[in-house]
């Protein structure tokens, strides 16, 4: 596949080549996962494929794309607001921790960092679906307890990409590095109970 491109086709089976993608880079992962595989998984030809995505980096960043706001529209859902900030903030580390871990979490930053200075595009994308999105949702979390006094928070956007930086901890670097291929629940909940008491040591009200 050639280089990404700015904009993504859509079209009558446009869904179908995503879940069919969805599917085979779960499985497989992205350097694994073939062009000919996720056709197949899709039940369309290589070229209806080709016609809505015409590089594999861009299939996978909408893929991701539509992974991460799932992830995190279940996560609102879940966590709600009425908890107390401690359950709150507790509850989103430990998934923000979790994605990060995770196969497909990695595979995403490793692409991301891997090809965005040659697709600045594909970078942007990523940083949508990734960063912006962890900001986005931390924001509104929090933004109720600000308004009850429970948080004094006067830069919201820095707040929310600090907890987020927060919930990577050593575990994501040493993942990364293939230093830590199956961290316990006692690893995962250092960092989380970390971040979260690091975070309310700045911002409890």
């Amino acid at each position: 596949m050639s280089a990404p491109a700015a904009e993504i086709k859509k079209g009558r089976k446009f869904d179908q080549v995503l879940e069919g993608a969805r599917a085979v880079f779960m499985r497989d992962g992205f350097e694994g996962a073939s062009v000919d595989e996720i056709a197949r998984e899709a039940q369309v030809s290589k070229a209806t494929l080709y016609s809505y995505f015409p590089d594999k980096r861009l299939l996978f960043s909408e893929v991701a794309r539509i992974e991460c706001n799932r992830q995190a529209e279940e996560a609102i859902e879940v966590i709600g607001s009425s908890a107390p900030i401690e359950e709150v903030l507790h509850e989103a580390a430990s998934r923000i921790v979790r994605f990060f871990l995770s196969d497909f979490g990695q595979q995403v930053f490793r692409i991301c960092v891997a090809e965005s200075h040659r697709f600045p595009e594909l970078g942007r994308r990523f940083y949508a679906s990734g960063p912006a999105l962890v900001r986005e949702r931390m924001s509104r979390l929090l933004a109720p307890y600000v308004a009850a006094g429970i948080l004094h928070i006067d830069d919201m956007d820095l707040a929310a990409n600090q907890f987020g930086e927060l919930c990577k901890g050593d575990l994501f670097v040493r993942s990364l590095c293939g230093m830590c291929d199956n961290p316990t629940e006692a690893d995962i909940e250092r960092v989380v109970t970390g971040a979260v008491e690091m975070f309310l040591a700045r911002y409890r009200a």
